[in-house]
């Protein structure tokens, strides 16, 4: 069993794999061309195509405290039938890049992860003999990103048994079989990711095996400070309506510059809810200032932000 830290430090390592942070990004929303998932969501990057991100979604939305479960309700028939056209839904992005601020869907997606992912490669790792922090790793990464019994049975083919090796050797028979792999996949969308086997080549190389901390993985920090600072792009303030919003020198960021963007959104407006007011924002808010009548100022005051915030 690795401890409480090992286990961060490991997920860590395949946060930084799928959105380049050390805690993951909960908000992330992406549609990749080619990639079979289709869209994708959250902080370990969960499909619409795998029909986990349906599963998420369920969970999240059945929580009577799911601040937009409201919103998001009406979408779960779509996702329950992978509905593809939701790859272009721009107010269905927007509306769940908004809900990684509810700390009801951050736990979703820690709980959620933990069961179909970690669980499992907990699992098998186990039952295949691998025990150390950094081959749990290794096991981790290939069941987020898929193929790890093909790729088991393909190392021990090629370099034989985990006993024969030990695990320290069968790890890196295993990394350098998955990399050759990804190099030469027939989808050019995996080739970039060998990435992944680089990094733990690295790993290997200076002797991590307890994944003891501080490490640097892909030029970021995995520390006791990073693993327990605050998710980027999460915001749990200021409350809509305590603050006027207004293009400044140093941009406005927090909840609700997120809330007021997310109902222009929902007005069809074109705007990504990136909790920022900058010159888009200000642009939109002047625009829907114009055609509602009112002053073309760019600026959201109390009583704009409540028209906008449902």
């Amino acid at each position: 069993m690795l401890t409480a830290t090992q286990k961060k430090t490991a997920q860590a390592i395949i946060n930084i794999f799928e959105t380049s942070t050390v805690l993951g990004d909960y908000g992330s929303v992406t549609v990749i061309p080619g990639d079979t998932g289709h869209l994708t969501f959250g902080r370990s990057q969960t499909t619409l195509g795998s029909g986990n991100l349906d599963d998420l979604l369920q969970r999240y939305c059945s929580n009577p405290g799911a601040r937009f479960g409201v919103k998001l309700s009406p979408y779960l028939p779509r996702f329950a039938a992978k509905d593809l056209r939701l790859d272009g839904d721009r107010h269905l992005h927007n509306l769940l890049r908004a809900s990684a601020d509810d700390p009801v869907m951050r736990e979703t997606q820690d709980v959620f992860f933990d069961l179909v992912y970690w669980q499992v490669a907990e699992r098998v790792a186990g039952q295949f003999g691998i025990t150390s922090p950094l081959g749990m790793a290794v096991v981790y990464d290939s069941t987020v990103h898929g193929s790890w019994k093909s790729i088991r049975d393909r190392t021990v083919q090629q370099s034989g048994q985990l006993a024969a090796l030990g695990e320290q050797g069968w790890i890196g028979a295993y990394v350098q079989t998955r990399r050759q792999w990804l190099a030469t996949h027939q989808r050019r969308d995996l080739r970039p990711t060998v990435y992944r086997m680089e990094a733990f080549q690295r790993l290997i190389d200076q002797d991590c095996w307890g994944l003891e901390l501080p490490l640097v993985v892909r030029g970021l920090e995995i520390s006791t400070t990073t693993l327990n600072a605050t998710p980027p792009g999460c915001y749990d303030g200021p409350q809509p309506g305590s603050r006027t919003l207004a293009l400044q020198a140093s941009l406005a960021r927090g909840l609700d510059v997120r809330l007021v963007q997310l109902g222009l959104s929902a007005l069809g407006i074109d705007i990504k809810t990136d909790g920022i007011f900058g010159q888009r924002s200000a642009r939109c808010i002047k625009d829907y200032q114009a055609s509602q009548g009112l002053p073309a100022t760019g600026v959201a005051d109390a009583a704009l932000i409540a028209r906008l915030v449902a």
